[in-house]
């Protein structure tokens, strides 16, 4: 029997519709699957997994990310124009912060996580996955007792590690199977040793969280583990460019140039600058100047968006008006870009349900 072209294409387009239909079912299982689990990740499957995003952030297409004076990926992703993107602050160890931005569905009834299968989307992280705040205050106080002990009991912190590190394997998994389409900027909290030095800095707020964290993945994950996410931390872009947007997770300290941040791997001063500055530390006119620098003619019209400090109601002003702050540790506020029209926070910066 003879079939014409236009059956085959017919055939080919069914056929590629349920290979996505497939992808997206099994991918939206997985990341539910990371969700309910109640244990942390198995350490053998989290070295793997973390080695294999190493691999893949070190690949990543040279037009999206140029490569530094050394041939290894920079610090910018140049986003597509041409796609609505979804930015996401702080997501400190929640679970269903993340899953609920992947599950919301759009004006057509779709969800996040397929207008990324489809190519119709692109999602930024704007850093802090790890290390719950507020909400699990009792239970950081409750595991520096057992960090204390030694951790012969460690109830709290596995619970603690099961949210914060469950973050990071939805995250892995993501840009495992989204590269073009997921990207997960860093934050002043992608400091999985607790270092000083490098542009980061240790961390503690409610107990010794940083410390904590170290100790635990040192006992129970190894150190072929902690060499891989320390360089998976290292490996993460610093500043998203969008159409007619700037992100990273903190206001710019200092104006960078593309060529400092792209090398940031040797510029920690630029680390620092991106992820630790607190409000009203920010040199004047460090904002303006970046959109100017990286947006162009549409810097009149462009906005930088970061997080790290909680801001609300919905967002907070800075830089005149122009440096848009999106964090808050109690609700799920994302923003929506759309490059074919003006960005307004009144409009797209939103609330989202709890969809987990």
């Amino acid at each position: 029997m003879i079939t014409n072209d236009h059956e085959l294409r017919s055939d080919y387009r069914n056929i590629k519709r349920l290979f996505m239909e497939m992808t997206y079912a099994q991918l939206e299982a997985e990341l539910i699957d990371i969700y309910e689990r109640d244990i942390p990740p198995a350490p053998s499957d989290m070295t793997r997994l973390t080695a294999d995003a190493n691999d893949r952030l070190m690949r990543e297409d040279p037009e999206l990310r140029p490569r530094d004076e050394s041939g290894l990926p920079g610090g910018i992703i140049f986003l597509k124009h041409d796609m609505p993107s979804i930015l996401v602050p702080d997501i400190h160890a929640r679970l269903d912060f993340l899953l609920s931005v992947l599950l919301r569905r759009d004006d057509k009834g779709e969800p996040a996580l397929k207008g990324l299968l489809d190519n119709e989307l692109q999602i930024i992280c704007l850093g802090d996955g790890m290390h719950s705040e507020g909400r699990a205050c009792k239970r950081w106080n409750a595991a520096a007792k057992e960090f204390f002990d030694g951790y012969r009991g460690h109830v709290n912190m596995d619970e603690e590690m099961r949210e914060s590190l469950g973050v990071m394997e939805m995250v892995m998994r993501l840009k495992n199977a989204l590269p073009g389409n997921f990207h997960f900027l860093k934050g002043n909290h992608e400091n999985v040793t607790n270092e000083e030095g490098n542009g980061n800095h240790p961390y503690l707020k409610y107990a010794f969280e940083g410390d904590m964290v170290a100790s635990y993945l040192e006992k129970f994950y190894g150190l072929d583990f902690i060499r891989e996410y320390y360089q998976f931390e290292r490996n993460l872009p610093l500043l998203a460019v969008g159409e007619n947007f700037l992100a990273s997770h903190a206001e710019p300290a200092y104006p960078y140039s593309r060529e400092e941040i792209v090398n940031y791997r040797t510029n920690p001063i630029v680390v620092e600058g991106l992820t630790w500055t607190e409000n009203g530390a920010a040199e004047n006119g460090s904002v303006a100047f970046m959109l100017e620098e990286y947006l162009g003619p549409l810097y009149g019209t462009g906005f930088y968006l970061g997080g790290h400090r909680p801001a609300g109601p919905l967002y907070g002003k800075r830089a005149g008006g122009k440096y848009i702050q999106i964090n808050d540790p109690e609700k799920f506020i994302i923003a929506i870009i759309d490059p074919s029209k003006d960005f307004n926070p009144d409009e797209d910066v939103i609330e989202i349900e709890n969809l987990a």
